[in-house]
């Protein structure tokens, strides 16, 4: 007996490409081949010890914690992002979830409005919103402006429209671009949602890898309209430990609520061991400096001779401000691509890892068009512990690693890059 799937929004729904990428070059290796991971945008630094202590400690907790999180957690987040973009961020107001990933689609849930998303972003935001089926209207970035996001751009899409209390979500250090979004920005950025009643999700999971250590938040700039979402995934490596949380202003009390509600009858409540074990990471944030200083350094190393690779090639490209991705544009190939029978980012993917092993997403994935030939690539295909390692003995002698000790696989992939752009 056949069986139809009810929900429209599941139709056409593909499985994410992130994820998908990841599988698909491990079966590549249990084949035999030399794959350079440069597709998944997972953090290769181990999780420091102080946070695998907290989750020793706490192994043994089994009972459901509360659905909103539990509370030293709750109050430990609450302290740290008071104090570093000085608002007064209740704790009563903060949601832990299994990862910031469903908390987005809780929230998109409980929300009637549509989604308003820069192009590119996450490949993950849009067919959330297809799921649930919330329209998603896009708003085109450019190259010229690093990607980010212009408020006169913004001001005019909502202008435009007739939109029921509009989602913004903004992702900055941004997946897949690389890039931040500088104060002046964010500012006019926050001018703009106020003056049309937006409601702002910020994506700051990157916001610790912020290469210059100076990341702000929309929030400082419109606290009353904006939530924030982060977690430990990406700065203390532990994105397999699905720990989320979502910073709600008290005036969207009602959100919070909904959004509570809704997990009660999801997920119930994250892993106990694991908010036992986060507790550490804001509760003793100084004593991780160490730990996200060094990941910084290296990740800005090896982003920076990334980039300087892909450009010295012909691509087009903008130099990483924070996190591990880059966001490259084979545009000046395009020629040279079509005789390969090459005009999307798709086949340009496709082709790329088939024939040199090199994985990379496209563009496509992420919002852009088809037949534009933009990709992303993540920096992070090396050990991250020997990595760390080997910065720490080179600041002792006041020097710095050299690419090819810190990540061999990455000037492998950019040679195969090369070597294939110029067949």
């Amino acid at each position: 007996m056949g069986y139809s799937i009810l929900n429209p929004g599941i139709s056409g729904l593909k499985s994410s490409a992130t994820l998908a990428i990841n599988e698909k070059c491990a079966q590549l290796e249990m084949d035999g081949r030399k794959v350079y991971r440069l597709g998944f945008g997972q953090s290769p630094f181990p999780v420091p010890d102080l946070i695998i202590e907290g989750l020793k400690e706490h192994a043994h907790v089994k009972n459901y914690l509360p659905v909103r999180g539990l509370p030293q957690l709750r109050e430990a987040i609450s302290r740290h992002y008071s104090a570093k973009y000085n608002l007064q961020i209740d704790a009563a107001n903060i949601l832990i979830g299994p990862g910031s990933k469903e908390l987005l689609f809780i929230l998109q849930s409980v929300l009637s409005g549509s989604l308003i998303l820069p192009s590119p972003s996450w490949v993950s935001y849009a067919p959330q919103a297809q799921i649930i089926s919330k329209s998603t209207v896009w708003v085109e970035t450019f190259f010229e402006n690093k990607w980010v996001l212009d408020p006169d751009d913004l001001d005019r899409a909502l202008s435009a429209n007739s939109f029921e209390q509009p989602l913004l979500l903004l992702n900055y250090p941004n997946n897949p671009t690389g890039t931040t979004i500088p104060e002046d920005l964010l500012i006019r950025l926050s001018e703009v949602a106020r003056k049309h009643g937006v409601l702002i999700l910020s994506d700051e999971i990157y916001g610790e890898l912020s290469f210059s250590g100076q990341h702000q938040s929309i929030a400082q700039y419109y606290p009353e309209g904006t939530i924030i979402s982060t977690g430990i995934s990406k700065w203390l490596g532990a994105g397999g430990w699905r720990l989320g949380l979502f910073i709600v202003p008290s005036e969207l009390n009602l959100v919070a609520d909904s959004m509570a509600k809704m997990a009660s009858e999801t997920f119930t409540s994250a892993s106990a061991p694991i908010q036992y074990a986060a507790v550490n990471a804001y509760s003793q944030f100084c004593h991780l400096s160490g730990y996200i200083e060094n990941s910084i350094s290296i990740l800005k190393l090896i982003g920076d001779y990334t980039f300087h690779r892909l450009k010295d090639m012909g691509l087009r490209v903008v130099q990483a401000e924070g996190g591990f991705y880059v966001f490259p544009d084979f545009v000046n190939f395009s020629e040279m691509l079509a005789k390969k029978d090459i005009f999307t980012s798709e086949e340009l993917c496709s082709n790329l890892l088939s024939e040199t092993g090199v994985a990379l997403l496209p563009g496509s994935d992420f919002g852009r068009h088809q037949n534009e030939l933009t990709t992303r690539l993540s920096f992070v295909d090396f050990d991250g512990e020997k990595a760390l390692t080997l910065y720490k003995e080179h600041q002792g002698k006041n020097q710095e690693p050299e690419i090819s000790l810190l990540a061999p696989n990455i000037i492998e992939a950019m040679d195969k890059i090369q070597e294939w752009l110029s067949l």
